[in-house]
This record gives structure tokens, sequence and C-alpha cells, in this order.
């Protein structure tokens, strides 16, 4: 009779090294998961405050505006000028200011022009392809 060695206990199988290992892998993906979005709360914590802060700031800016446009009414108004009129002033002041701004903003629009290369390669493209 052939003598057989006792089974070793303390090795495991091939198939159950493969279960195991894909087990600690399906455990990493999953606490790689966790953490992502544990990083990615945070990150869309402290965006969402950033843009509350920008618009806070716009605001305050924009009543900053408003401020000095009303003292420089008021400084207009120390020359002996009627307050209505010095506000009349601040206003076309700013109406200039606009009129300025759109005529540049106009100009540099006027310059945009369509990729005109792009087209003629997209053409030539097209006009080698079979069958076009």
């Amino acid at each position: 009779m052939a003598h057989r060695e006792p089974a070793d206990e303390q090795e495991p199988t091939i198939g159950k090294l493969v279960v195991d290992a894909f087990d600690d892998f399906g455990t990493l993906v999953r606490h790689m998961i966790e953490l992502a979005k544990s990083e990615l709360r945070v990150s869309v914590r402290a965006g969402g405050m950033a843009i509350v802060l920008f618009l806070l700031a716009g605001f305050i800016s924009l009543l900053a505006i408003i401020m000095v446009s009303i003292a420089i009414a008021f400084f207009i108004h120390m020359t002996g000028l009627g307050l209505a009129w010095c506000f009349l002033i601040v206003f076309g002041a700013y109406l200039l200011l606009a009129a300025l701004l759109g005529l540049i903003g106009y100009r540099k629009i006027r310059k945009v022009r369509a990729p005109e290369r792009t087209m003629a390669e997209a053409r030539e493209m097209r006009a080698l392809k079979p069958g076009a």
C-alpha cells in the first residue's frame, strides 16, 4: 500500500488563493470609491463656498459703486451746482463709459473671423474621401 502524507491544512489551495485575491481586490476598490466620494464632498463643499464668496464680493462691489457715485455727485455739489444736476452728470458719465465699452466690444467682435484654414482643410479631406 502506498503511503500518503496527510494533507497539510495550513496550505490553502490555488482556488482559495484566487478567491481571496478577488475578495481583497473588491474590498480595495470599494475603499478607493469611498475615499474618492469623501474627497469629492470636500471639494464640492469648498467650491460651493468659493462661489458664494465670489457672489458676495460682487454684490458688495456693486454697493460700493453706488456709494462712490453718490459721493462723486455730492463732491460736484460742493462746487455750487444743484444736486439734481450733479446726479445727472454722474449718470451721464456712466452712460459715456458704457457707450465707450460697448464700442470697444463692437470693434473687437468685428475682428472675429471664421476658421478659414480649418474649413479649407475639411473641404480638401471631403474631396479626397472615396465616394464623396
